[in-house]
C-alpha cells in the first residue's frame, strides 16, 4: 500500500504527478437555452463534466472556461474568458463546435504559442457567415501544425451541413490532421450520443 501523504508533503507530491493543463472550451448556445434553468451551463453540458473528472483523476489541471452570453458570439468576450485560463507551459486545448473554431482562430493569431495537443470536436467556422459578427474573420496560419505535437479532429457524417463544410475547410488547410470519423455521433451532443461519456476523446487526449 502506498504511503499516506498529508499537508505540505501531499501538496508537493501532487505537483510532481500532475501533467499538462487541459483547457476544454464549450460551443455556442442559443439565448433561450442560456437563460433557462432547464439546462446546465455550457461548460457543464454534454461530455465536458465527465471528461474533466477523468482528466483530473489522471493528474491533469483541467480548466473549463464559461463564456458569458456565448449566444452573442463576440470574439472579444470569448478571448477574454479563454485567456484567463492559459498557462505558461504548453497545454492541451479541446474545443467543441464554436469553441473549436475559436481555438483555430486564436492560435492562428498567436504564432508564437505552442501546444501539446489541439483537439477539435465538430468544429464550426460559420462558412455561410450566418452570424452578424466578425468572429470568424481571420486568416488560417498554414504553419499551425508545426506548433502542435498532435492535432486531432472528431467529426461525424450525420452532423449539420455547416459543420460538415467547416470540417472540409479544415481538412483542406490542414490535410495532416488526425481524423476520428463517425457516422452516428451527430454534433457530439448528449442528445446525439445518448451518453455523457466520451472514451474515444479521452484516449486522444491522454494517449
Amino acid at each position: 500500500m502506498p504511503p499516506v501523504r498529508t499537508g505540505d508533503e501531499a501538496w508537493q507530491f501532487a505537483r510532481i504527478v500532475s501533467v499538462a493543463r487541459v483547457v476544454i472550451l464549450h460551443g455556442r448556445v442559443c439565448a433561450d437555452e442560456y437563460f433557462s434553468d432547464r439546462y446546465p451551463s455550457a461548460s457543464n453540458s454534454h461530455w465536458i463534466p465527465w471528461l474533466q473528472k477523468r482528466l483530473l483523476i489522471k493528474g491533469h489541471d483541467v480548466q473549463t472556461p464559461e463564456v458569458v452570453r456565448p449566444y452573442l458570439v463576440d470574439y472579444g468576450g470569448w478571448r477574454t474568458e479563454f485567456e484567463r485560463h492559459l498557462d505558461d507551459e504548453p497545454m492541451i486545448l479541446v474545443g467543441h463546435s464554436c469553441g473549436g473554431g475559436f481555438l483555430v482562430r486564436w492560435l492562428s493569431e498567436h504564432p508564437l504559442v505552442q501546444v501539446c495537443k489541439l483537439v477539435l470536436v465538430a468544429p464550426w467556422l460559420d462558412p455561410e457567415r450566418s452570424i452578424p459578427t466578425d468572429f470568424f474573420d481571420f486568416t488560417f496560419d498554414p504553419a499551425l501544425p508545426l506548433r502542435i505535437e498532435e492535432f486531432h479532429l472528431f467529426h461525424s457524417s450525420d452532423d449539420g451541413e455547416s459543420i460538415r463544410r467547416s470540417v472540409g475547410i479544415l481538412l483542406d488547410v490542414y490535410p495532416g490532421i488526425v481524423q476520428h470519423a463517425y457516422d452516428d455521433m451527430g454534433h457530439f451532443c448528449l442528445s446525439d450520443m445518448n451518453t455523457d461519456q466520451f472514451p474515444d476523446l479521452l484516449r486522444a487526449i491522454t494517449g
